[in-house]
């Protein structure tokens, strides 16, 4: 089964920017949907972004929150996710966590969708 392990977070000024890492030791990213979550203290799980697989168009998609300021790719040949964030603001502050539903395409942003999960790494966002 696959096994994700984020990376990349930490402290950032507001308005700076931060990109966070999704790797997969020794399962190819490639052939599976990555969702981009995010959990702040008190509140649900909230998704983020999405990518299809490489088998497939690679289509992205974003919640209206992530929209203009955060972008999620692909590096095939370092077999990674990223999800770029800019303009961040405290409200962006959570752990956040990469998922899989094991299919190719994204669907529906949601968290019941997903049922692998990585351990999440902490972002804040303070000045």
């Amino acid at each position: 089964q696959v096994q994700l392990v984020e990376s990349g977070g930490g402290l950032v000024q507001p308005g700076g920017s931060l990109r966070l890492s999704c790797a997969a030791p020794g399962s190819n990213l490639n052939y599976y949907v990555i969702a981009w979550f995010r959990q702040a203290p008190g509140k649900e799980r909230e998704g983020v972004s999405c990518i299809s697989s490489s088998s497939t168009d690679g289509s992205t998609l974003y919640a209206d929150s992530a929209k203009g300021r955060f972008t999620t790719s692909r590096d095939d040949a370092k077999n990674l996710v990223y999800l770029q964030m800019s303009d961040l603001e405290p409200d962006d502050t959570a752990v956040y966590f990469c998922a899989t539903d094991g299919g190719r395409v994204c669907g529906r942003l949601h968290p019941i969708v997903f049922d692998i999960w990585g351990q999440g790494t902490q972002v804040t966002v303070d000045s």
